[in-house]
């Protein structure tokens, strides 16, 4: 009995790396025909949907997000500033944390949950029905055709959504600390502008544009490798957005480690707050 179980996570364990070492071998394929083939799909008729539906289409729910997960950090935050004297520096805490977390982290996810899971299926399903081998047929490489054009949509996307995330989270923070608490709006703003700079608006934008890879190759790739018919293409959707929600809190912690690692090296002294 014991034996069977270890053979058993055995298997699982060699499963996994196996499917790492096919997905590594996908996403090396995407990313060469990247850099290599933009004139297979560098047209706007294969890039203009895909633009609109992962990004456009997806921006109202986004700012819709961002404007009360800013009202509910204000909500949630206010008295205990207020008790102590700091009311108006509440906006530094919900800017920054607005445009360096929340922000991309929340346009992220809304990507993962909406449109991966769509990219999956449709994708899984264009396997399940043997298009994808119609297209080798005919010569087109499906990477270059299908998946390099809703990779690309989703890294200049997501960062788009990021900004609208975060101009409806600043709004909604300073709609309920400043016309709802009344905190005076002229130092509620200057304290966000002495704590909040450049760099951390950087930051944001920068790991919405690394989610946004990750997402991308993510859903493709699930779509291009499930089976099963019908329940297949469920699943693929599903397994989608579980592994692109684990990427997205990996890729966070490691980039923001990485980046504020990187700031004494660019700028030449540590980051200093406001406080």
């Amino acid at each position: 009995m014991v034996l069977t179980r270890i053979a058993n996570l055995g298997n699982v364990l060699l499963d996994q790396i196996a499917g790492f070492g096919r997905f590594a071998q996908f996403s090396t394929a995407a990313l060469k025909w990247l850099f290599r083939g933009v004139g297979r799909w560098g047209r706007m008729s294969l890039l203009s949907p895909q633009l609109f539906s992962i990004g456009t289409r997806s921006i109202p729910v986004i700012m819709l997000l961002g404007l009360f997960i800013g009202m509910v950090l204000a909500i949630e935050t206010f008295e205990q500033f207020d008790a102590f004297g700091i009311a108006d520096s509440l906006g530094a805490i919900i800017n920054i944390s607005v445009v360096k977390q929340i922000g991309p982290v929340l346009a992220a996810v809304m990507l993962a949950g909406r449109v991966g899971g769509a990219v999956s299926a449709e994708l899984g399903t264009m396997h399940v029905t043997e298009q994808l081998d119609a297209l080798r047929v005919m010569g087109a490489d499906p990477i270059a055709y299908l998946v390099v054009p809703r990779v690309i949509a989703c890294v200049v996307m997501i960062p788009v959504m990021t900004v609208f995330s975060d101009i409806m989270g600043i709004f909604g923070g300073y709609l309920v600390t400043v016309q709802g608490f009344g905190v005076n709006a002229p130092s509620y703003w200057q304290r966000s502008a002495d704590f909040v700079g450049s760099w951390d608006l950087s930051v944001g934008l920068i790991k919405s544009i690394c989610f946004g890879l990750a997402i991308g190759l993510i859903s493709c790739y699930k779509g291009f490798h499930c089976k099963g018919g019908a329940a297949g293409v469920g699943k693929a959707a599903t397994d989608s957005f579980v592994s692109s929600f684990i990427a997205i809190i990996i890729i966070n912690f490691f980039m923001a480690k990485f980046l504020k690692d990187m700031y004494p090296i660019l700028f030449g002294h540590e980051f200093i707050t406001a406080f």
